[in-house]
């Protein structure tokens, strides 16, 4: 990929020009302090707005609630709910090459990452989720004679939904689709380090579709000030995306305002069990290191420790620091560059932080440093970072890095890569690659994780659940087990004598 193919001219133009909130139909500015949108490929500034401020937040707030209780988006018919939804993945395909610019610019990954896993996913969700407005329905309950009892399925209300910075518009998608699809008005608000992708989206749904005022709004605000959000009582459902830390704190303004309902995609330390009997140990190997290592590791549901078995231990890890080794950081714009930055300085200096603490607790074999030097000197990079012979109970073997940094663990036995595997608070995914069928499937009963990858690391579907357990996150997301989460189910009872 050239940076012919690639809309340069046009996204200078569109970042020159005002970025502003979208709320009720109309774009205003934002009360409080700016906030610069940076390039961290080269810490350029790309943009700036003034942020929404707490009653700013509050006040959009309100204006969802109103455009709820009026009923202006859930009467509307399920075929025009679905019509629009589709609309929505319109605008997302004739737009793709602006779209992954827009992501790739102020995060970091690779334009190829945005144009191939990224935006096209984004349509495909709208799509998704347009096909269910008319099939998430009640149903009829067996009770006593003379008695009928149904439920309804209805809208939540108004839904705040919090997207994070390592996918903003995938993550956001997976959020305002469903939403809409069964009914709510929502607000959602982007993370101010990669909000513009969500801005452009929104302003070609303001330019070409003809949604009510009020049903989709957009925030451009901290998480200060977004914290609003979850402690409203105009708001009545919040999704979010990110730390574990900021999860925590968003149950705990629930119960102290409505009891809003929360879906929480949290952090993760997914480990990946490799058997003596891996089958193809090198496809294996080269999977479960792409997954792991693209997106310059700013995933939740990497596998981010590899529990190796002792008889293959040295050939596995000889095999990744190679792989490592051979990878390129550079500019995310630039043909074959493997790797881009990290998406700010504050991950970049956590990530650095962490790997300083590796060293004193395993044996670095790979990277441990920043490449931060010729083309790459204003920029956050980091080598892809192996650490070998990790005790299982070390730092970087339970804490969440989000970055680039793999820590190996040797294991002997079965019991004890389960063990290990479920030794973090962490329970998003886990992979496994064995040939014998009947230890894979023991072996996933016994994982404690919401996602089971068996002799293929990372397979997602808009039809499969995603989420996991204990400190990875409430509820799931994709599939029918998202909408749940954004209906509330009514039982009605009706008597008609004996």
């Amino acid at each position: 990929m050239t940076t012919n193919n690639i809309p340069l001219a046009w996204a200078r133009d569109w970042l020159q020009q005002p970025k502003q909130q979208y709320i009720n139909g109309q774009w205003v500015d934002g009360n409080s302090d700016d906030w610069v949108v940076s390039n961290p490929a080269n810490g350029e500034e790309l943009c700036r707005f003034a942020m929404a401020d707490t009653d700013q937040v509050e006040q959009t707030a309100v204006i969802a609630n109103q455009n709820h209780e009026a009923g202006t988006w859930s009467k509307m018919s399920r075929t025009e709910r679905a019509n629009a939804l589709r609309q929505i993945a319109d605008l997302i395909r004739n737009n793709v090459e602006k779209l992954a610019l827009l992501e790739t610019l102020p995060n970091g990954k690779l334009f190829a990452e945005s144009m191939a896993d990224d935006i096209p996913t984004c349509a495909d969700i709208f799509d998704y989720y347009a096909g269910w407005t008319d099939k998430f329905y009640g149903e009829t309950s067996p009770v006593d004679d003379g008695f009928l009892n149904y439920t309804l399925k209805e809208p939540v209300g108004v839904c705040g939904l919090i997207a994070p910075w390592n996918f903003p518009l995938y993550q956001a998608s997976l959020k305002i689709a469903p939403a809409l699809a069964m009914g709510n008005t929502v607000i959602i608000k982007p993370s101010e380090y990669t909000p513009l992708t969500m801005i452009y989206l929104m302003e070609l749904i303001d330019s070409e579709l003809d949604l009510p005022a009020g049903v989709l709004n957009m925030l451009l605000t901290d998480g200060v000030n977004a914290n609003q959000l979850t402690i409203s009582n105009n708001v009545h459902k919040i999704s979010f995306t990110g730390s574990t830390g900021v999860g925590r704190k968003i149950v705990q303004n629930s119960g102290a305002s409505n009891l809003k309902a929360a879906t929480l995609e949290l952090g993760g330390k997914s480990p990946c069990i490799f058997f003596e009997d891996t089958p193809d140990l090198d496809g294996a190997v080269d999977r479960a290191f792409t997954v792991m290592f693209s997106h310059k590791g700013e995933k939740c549901s990497e596998p981010t420790r590899f529990l190796i078995h002792d008889s293959i231990y040295d050939t596995v890890v000889e095999k990744l620091v190679e792989k490592a080794e051979a990878i390129k950081c550079g500019d995310p714009l630039t043909e074959g560059v493997d790797q881009g930055p990290q998406c700010n300085k504050v991950q970049f200096d956590k990530i650095m932080e962490y790997i300083e603490i590796g060293k004193t607790e395993a044996k670095l074999v790979a990277g441990g440093y920043a490449d931060i030097e010729g083309d790459n000197a204003k920029g956050y990079y980091i080598r892809p970072t192996i650490f070998s012979d990790v005790p299982a109970d070390a730092r970087i073997a339970q804490e969440e890095i989000f970055g680039p940094v793999l820590s190996c663990i040797r294991f002997h036995s079965t019991e004890e890569a389960v063990q290990i595997a479920n030794s973090t608070e962490y329970g998003l995914a886990a992979g496994l690659y064995t040939a014998d069928v009947s230890r894979a499937h023991k072996v996933a009963e016994q994982l404690d994780a919401g996602m089971l990858f068996i002799n293929r690391y990372g397979c997602y579907g808009l039809a499969a659940p995603f989420g996991g357990f204990k400190q990875s996150g409430w509820g799931k997301e994709m599939a029918i087990h998202s909408l749940a989460s954004y209906t509330k189910t009514k039982g009605v009872w009706v008597y008609y004598g004996d």
